[in-house]
């Protein structure tokens, strides 16, 4: 597309699409400014044998700010709105709340365990790798 501002003509990039985070390009993880917005994951899990609640905390270096913000907008937060009832499929089922935060932008959602596969997994799987340091396994699940 040509942009009249620029001079004589030169094509500009065209601008991206509105973002989740309400500004054109506020979810592409590529661009400069992702590695200087501050990242924090919070995952709870609660339920299970006994009721247990487990928690989970990341906050990457800003380094790794544009993998994470990839992460987190990779997951379908309209599917998983924390104030909607949730079946937890069955006895001793585990529920799962995700917080995140990109700068100012805050995000939640509330899964049941069937709910936690595909970038939901990736993106928990992550949370608690960084916190205790290993990669998780099949069997830490």
């Amino acid at each position: 597309m040509t942009d009249p501002t620029t001079p004589d003509g030169a094509d500009a990039p065209d601008s991206a699409p509105e973002g989740k985070g309400g500004r054109a390009g506020d979810d592409d993880p590529t661009r400069p400014e992702a590695s200087s917005v501050a990242v924090a994951v919070t995952v709870t899990r609660t339920g299970g044998f006994a009721g247990l609640r487990r928690t989970w905390h990341a906050q990457p270096e800003s380094a790794d700010a544009p993998q994470w913000i990839a992460l987190i907008d990779g997951c379908p937060w309209d599917d998983a709105d924390p104030t909607r009832p949730i079946d937890p499929h069955g006895a001793d089922r585990f529920l799962w709340h995700v917080d995140a935060r990109c700068g100012e932008a805050a995000r939640e959602a509330a899964l049941a365990d069937p709910e936690v596969q595909g970038p939901w997994r990736d993106l928990i799987d992550a949370v608690r790798s960084a916190q205790s340091g290993k990669p998780k396994t099949n069997r830490d699940r």
